[in-house]
């Protein structure tokens, strides 16, 4: 549906300047009613553009001006709240890694960079307030996060977290059980393949049938059977309790390396030797990144969604979807404005000379009901 109104010209009898009369239920940057772009802020975060181009009759370009406006318009009103604990790892998005912060105690995410470079990452906790609150960040073992966490936040440990050294040592399993499946006969090959999981889940956690049949492997490959318990030897070493606990167990663990396995293990040996402090750190504050690896989940869906879309957008839908997945802070401290609200010369009886603003603080954006949300199809 179209309107059409005709608006009435006038002229100051002042100046001698022609004017239109205001109409104030139309967009004044757009020839569009301010209900209409009401409606596509709040559509724009969750549905396609190209979807309410064809419901609206509007163009894709103003649906997206509308949703840049409005994305600005959130990001002056909404703050996140600094974390206590606070998380960076990384998600691969439109062909470059993006940088992902999270607060860990509640698996929130409060912000996504355009890159993961130290000079962006450093940017970004310089400027976060409340800085005193946190008291431990988790990385990956990305370098320049280091580095910047160091400069930025001088003084708080980093914990580098536990599942990404994990992974590596189930990686180099995995690399040999490939290696190895390269001299066997095609259809022992797809067996083994097919079975990769029983390699790399805890022996504790298989069942009866599981474990014969990793012990029959294990006779028939006696290489990958070393490396299996060299894994979960490796495993055991997260069972420490405290951090002098688990460098003992780590240098047992590399005493124990033969020669014929060591160099599956090459990776995990050199990066325990280039972050053997913030790997050992874990033992002293028990702090894992593993709800990012649930917010990168979440990004990804999010871009499945949305392809096409810049990464401006991708952030912009995650982080201020205004459908029940911000969790704000319950109690809000009024802060005074540096303006009075009344002029001098105004008489208020009963008003504050000064007002105070209402700031809307957000611990972060829940993934689980982002990702409920996307399964009901409101996202």
């Amino acid at each position: 549906m179209a309107l059409s109104v005709d608006t009435r010209r006038f002229r100051c009898k002042s100046c001698g300047k022609t004017f239109y009369e205001s109409l104030p239920n139309v967009d004044s940057k757009r020839s569009m009613t301010v209900r209409l772009k009401t409606w596509l802020e709040k559509r724009s975060l969750r549905h396609p553009f190209t979807h309410l181009a064809e419901e609206t009759g509007v163009s894709n370009t103003t649906i997206r001006e509308v949703f840049d406006d409005y994305g600005r318009q959130l990001q002056d009103s909404l703050r996140f709240e600094t974390p206590e604990v606070l998380g960076i790892d990384e998600v691969h998005l439109i062909r470059r890694s993006r940088a992902v912060f999270t607060n860990i105690p509640s698996c929130y995410v409060i912000e996504m960079l355009p890159d993961r470079n130290k000079t962006t990452v450093g940017r970004y906790l310089s400027e976060l307030p409340d800085k005193r609150r946190i008291w431990c960040v988790a990385i990956d073992m990305w370098r320049p996060y280091q580095d910047a966490v160091r400069e930025a936040l001088p003084g708080i440990p980093v914990v580098v977290d536990k599942f990404h050294v994990l992974k590596m040592a189930n990686a180099a399993l995995d690399a040999l059980r490939k290696t190895v499946g390269g001299t066997i006969s095609p259809q022992k090959r797809r067996a083994l393949m097919r079975n990769r999981h029983l390699l790399l889940k805890r022996f504790s956690d298989l069942n009866e049938i599981q474990r014969k049949r990793l012990e029959e492997w294990g006779r028939d490959f006696p290489l990958l059977s070393k490396a299996h318990r060299a894994k979960e030897r490796f495993y055991d070493l997260y069972e420490a309790s405290s951090r002098s606990d688990a460098a003992k167990r780590y240098k047992e663990w590399d005493a124990s390396l033969d020669n014929e396995i060591r160099p599956t293990f090459g990776p995990l040996l050199t990066a325990f030797q280039n972050w053997e402090g913030p790997i050992l750190a874990y033992f002293d504050h028990r702090v894992t990144n593993a709800c990012t690896e649930s917010a990168n989940n979440l990004i990804r869906a999010v871009q499945r969604m949305g392809r096409g879309y810049s990464f401006d957008v991708l952030r912009a839908r995650i982080l201020f979807v205004r459908h029940g997945a911000h969790r704000m802070k319950p109690f809000r401290k009024p802060r005074l404005l540096d303006k009075p609200i009344l002029a001098e010369d105004d008489i208020g009886y009963g008003l504050p000379s000064r007002g105070t603003e209402r700031e809307d603080i957000s611990l972060g954006v829940d993934t689980v009901e982002i990702l409920n949300l996307i399964e009901k199809g409101e996202i």
